[in-house]
């Protein structure tokens, strides 16, 4: 959806949920990210003094470009328990002024979605197979950031950059990118590479698991490589989680450098395989969404707000 789209579509959900939080009023409200519908929650529940606990809280990435920056720090704000997965996202918490009783390190609930919807060995074989593929020798990509798709150069460079690979690029088309691709009358750019609809999300983990090198603008996808244990070049100019760089990922803009990074971590792509092997992820151990219901759990017992938190 494009920027301009944005203010009616947070109006209406706000409305949507105020109408919802009146008549059937929570316990709390819990949101999840820095999309649009976190921060219309934020909003709603905030309106209706219902407290508010933040899942993936502290994310920063200190550039106002990105729409999604000012969704992050607003709900953050207006949060009565932050949810943070690292904690370098409590310290950007605590630099903005949120008092710490109000901060609780819980890891990401990735590493659990990643873990249960990850298939075994068989199916993620068959799924291979199913796309031609042989696991180590492809590089799966995602594009779907204003940035990188709706500005005609970088997006055509992209493109270009990446067919220029030795390997087959494997690239699950968003709705988006494909809407720009037609715009611009690059059609003839995506023959060169192994282009999908959009993926379940089994599917998805699954060539994301078997690839050489993942290539994205995705901000999920950066924290899922991390469990995975793949490498990524995140296509962007700035990311909000700085944990990757340089040891699962690292980041690079779009433009004349591209095609250098790409080429060079591809050909190091196996040594980084047996290093991120031996690495946990960032993001926790896997126990999050337990740590996030006990919180919820602990506001039922409170009479009033707002939340406390929990050693």
């Amino acid at each position: 959806m494009a920027e301009r789209d944005a203010a009616p579509q947070l109006g209406s959900a706000i409305a949507s949920l105020d109408d919802l939080f009146a008549s059937e009023r929570p316990t709390a409200v819990v949101v999840q990210g820095d999309t649009n519908s976190a921060l219309a929650g934020a909003i709603a529940a905030n309106a209706h003094d219902i407290p508010l606990v933040h899942v993936e809280a502290g994310l920063r990435s200190f550039d106002r470009r990105m729409p999604e920056e000012s969704n992050r720090v607003l709900t953050d704000h207006l949060a009565d328990v932050c949810c943070a997965p690292t904690e370098g996202n409590r310290r950007n918490l605590l630099k903005e002024g949120i008092p710490a009783e109000r901060i609780v390190v819980t890891g990401n609930t990735v590493v659990e979605a990643v873990s249960s919807a990850l298939p075994d060995q068989t199916t993620r074989l068959a799924t291979r197979r199913r796309y031609g593929l042989v696991e180590n020798e492809y590089v799966l990509a995602t594009l779907h950031r204003p940035e990188n798709v709706d500005d005609e150069l970088n997006l055509r460079h992209l493109l270009v950059e990446l067919a220029a690979l030795p390997l087959p690029v494997v690239l699950p088309l968003h709705p988006r990118t494909q809407k720009r691709v037609e715009e611009f009358g690059l059609e003839l750019l995506l023959r060169r590479l192994t282009c999908t609809e959009p993926l379940l999300y089994r599917e998805f983990v699954t060539l994301a698991h078997g690839a050489a090198l993942v290539v994205s603008d995705s901000g999920g996808l950066q924290e899922e490589v991390t469990v995975l244990k793949r490498p990524i070049v995140v296509v962007r100019r700035s990311t909000e989680r700085p944990e990757i760089e340089e040891v699962f990922g690292t980041l690079t803009p779009p433009g004349a450098m591209l095609g250098t990074v790409l080429k060079n971590w591809l050909a190091t792509a196996s040594e980084r395989h047996e290093q991120l092997a031996l690495l946990p992820s960032p993001y926790g151990d896997g126990h999050a969404s337990l740590r996030v219901a006990r919180l919820i759990e602990k506001q039922a017992t409170l009479p009033t707000r707002p939340l406390s938190t929990m050693t």
